[in-house]
């Protein structure tokens, strides 16, 4: 198995806000326009990688589903919140647990490494814009949604 460091390098990885380590892999040519009359690419696909101890901090892409699928190492656990809090749902993704998760958009977001390393294909639609991205810990604390594990701010 490759080091953390290693799967970096070969992979050509570079730090995401969210925390963690990533790289777009694919950009639709195709483009669509969302309800409220933005354009953006059909699709987007990125590899994201996170270590022992990192975490993808609690976020949310708006107007776009996300659909997160294991690639390799250990297994992660994936956090999601409704919009407007409630209940946490945890789903482990990794060999022996689920293979895929799909996020909604507008859900509340967040996952931790549950080893050495976990790396995941990221998939958007319609195709992510940071434009569209948020990190909860931006907002303010009586903003937050209830059920939002602090620990992943």
């Amino acid at each position: 198995m490759q080091s953390f460091e290693e799967t970096i390098a070969r992979l050509d990885l570079q730090p995401h806000p969210e925390g963690g380590w990533y790289r777009e892999i694919h950009r639709s040519e195709i483009r669509v326009t969302r309800p409220e009359g933005s354009l953006r690419a059909g699709l987007t696909v990125i590899l994201f990688l996170l270590g022992n101890g990192e975490t993808s901090r609690w976020h949310r892409v708006s107007g776009a589903d996300e659909v997160w699928a294991h690639a390799g190492g250990d297994p992660l656990e994936l956090s999601c919140l409704p919009p407007e809090g409630g209940t946490t749902s945890q789903i482990l993704l990794g060999a022996g647990h689920q293979p895929v998760a799909v996020v909604p958009a507008d859900h509340w977001q967040a996952a931790r490494c549950l080893g050495a390393w976990s790396l995941v294909s990221c998939c958007v639609g319609p195709g992510f814009d940071f434009a569209d991205f948020g990190l909860l810990a931006d907002l303010p604390s009586e903003d937050h949604p209830a059920g939002a594990d602090p620990t992943l701010l």
